[in-house]
């Protein structure tokens, strides 16, 4: 009987030995774990049922975690990611994209929840919506270790598969799907240098260079000491009537190829176009002056207006005391245009130190310019109700007084005086050059 035993626990024990163990099955899909900001919003019964969901979701127990789910309830804020992953699982992709949307909806730091409906969008192969949930990760979580690998390899891909696209449409002359590919390219990696080179040209092509500025810059931001592709951009922004930012490059060219003879005939073609004067360092100080002088205006108002100044002399003004100037180009351009005149003597006097009745002359000079221009003035207060009592409506300065105050350009005192001999310093000149150009309609 013993030996009978033994013989049949021997075969038991062999039979056991031979047996297959079958394993818990290890979970298809990545369960991340919920965030802390999520978890202190819970009860403390809510985060140990929510503890117990996540242990069988990421041991692949779909059924044990689906029966923790309904037990843990609607009111947890667990509860539709949870229904999500179990969609995940069990592929009622349909379910699990429904529950994770509502989950992100209802508590958008729900990092789990992105992270399933990356997943739900993997399983169906819509790549573009992958990378938009992978990029909402790292939006919340930059240094996600899940996200950013999967985030990069898929940019790239698509990337490339785009490059790809647009490259065959420009080799078959189909320029409006080559802008659409290279703009789908920018999707993913909006600073592509190539990519904004690419659609740079592709609007030139189609004779639209307003519209091939803006990506121009861009590639030009990521090499700005290529001087090919900054001659590109410069002539792009000269055709497009961009002489300001035209310039701005040109000079940038000619500080990389300083004997390059084209770029420096460029730079002065573009000078003369745009009436461009150099500043000397004293303009640059006028504003902090306790008082201004001639020159000092005649600078303030060159430079303020020097779109509006940018038309042929009217005419030429012998003046014999400029030459020393550090103005003398903004004097010799206001003197032309009639703005301020010179003296019955041929002076200029550049350094007399101006009043408000001589600013309040000059002012009015430049008004009717500007209007030439096609400027419109339109007063605030009728000029017969103006009354001022330090200035008689016989004196030489009477009229334009009156008509700067009837802009509200200069201004009476409390008691009705202008203060005619009163120096005028810097900051009002500036000031009053402002209120002028802002009037001007």
């Amino acid at each position: 009987m013993v030996k009978r035993c033994l013989i049949i626990g021997i075969i038991l024990g062999a039979a056991w030995s031979c047996a297959t163990v079958t394993p818990t099955p290890s979970p298809s899909f990545y369960v991340p774990d919920i965030p802390a900001s999520m978890s202190t919003r819970m009860t403390l019964d809510q985060r140990i049922a929510a503890d117990e969901v996540w242990s069988e979701l990421k041991a692949g127990r779909t059924a044990q975690a689906q029966r923790l789910i309904l037990r843990m309830g609607a009111q947890s804020p667990a509860y539709t990611t949870g229904l999500g992953y179990i969609g995940l699982f069990t592929s009622d992709l349909t379910a699990a994209e429904t529950n994770f949307k509502e989950a992100i909806r209802t508590s958008p730091e729900m990092t789990p929840a992105l992270a399933g409906l990356a997943q739900v969008y993997e399983s169906k192969g819509e790549k573009d919506l992958l990378f938009a949930e992978y990029r909402e990760i790292l939006a919340k979580d930059p240094d996600n270790r899940w996200a950013r690998p999967r985030y990069e390899a898929l940019r790239d891909k698509l990337v490339e598969e785009s490059t790809a696209e647009a490259k065959a449409a420009v080799a078959a002359g189909n320029l409006e799907e080559a802008r659409k590919a290279y703009l789908k390219v920018l999707t993913f990696v909006p600073e592509s240098e190539s990519a904004n080179l690419a659609l740079a040209r592709i609007f030139i092509k189609e004779k639209n260079t307003a519209g091939a500025l803006p990506y121009y810059k861009i590639a030009i931001d990521g090499q700005p000491k290529n001087k090919a592709l900054l001659r590109e951009y410069a002539d792009s922004l000269f055709e497009a009537g961009e002489l300001g930012r035209s310039l701005d490059l040109y000079e940038k060219l000619a500080e990389l190829e300083p004997g390059d003879a084209a770029v420096t005939q460029r730079i002065e073609d573009l000078k003369n176009k745009l009436g461009v004067f150099e500043l000397p360092s004293q303009y640059k100080s006028i504003a902090d002056l306790d008082a201004v002088t001639r020159e000092d205006l005649a600078a303030l108002i060159a430079v303020r207006f020097k779109d509006s100044m940018n038309v042929p002399e009217r005419q030429a003004q012998i003046l014999v005391d400029i030459s020393t100037s550090w103005a003398q180009k903004f004097i010799i351009k206001v003197a032309s245009l009639g703005v301020m005149s010179g003296y019955d003597n041929h002076t200029f006097q550049p350094r007399k130190i101006i009043n408000r009745a001589e600013l309040a002359e000059t002012l009015v000079q430049l008004i009717d310019f500007l209007k030439g221009r096609g400027a419109k003035f339109v007063p605030v207060i009728d000029v017969r109700r103006i009354q001022i009592a330090d200035v008689a409506p016989e004196n030489f300065y009477y009229q334009p007084i009156v008509r700067v105050v009837s802009y509200q350009i200069m201004d009476l005192s409390p008691q009705r005086t202008f203060d005619p001999e009163q120096t005028v310093p810097g900051r009002e000149a500036v000031r009053v050059l402002n209120v002028i150009s802002g009037l001007a309609k």
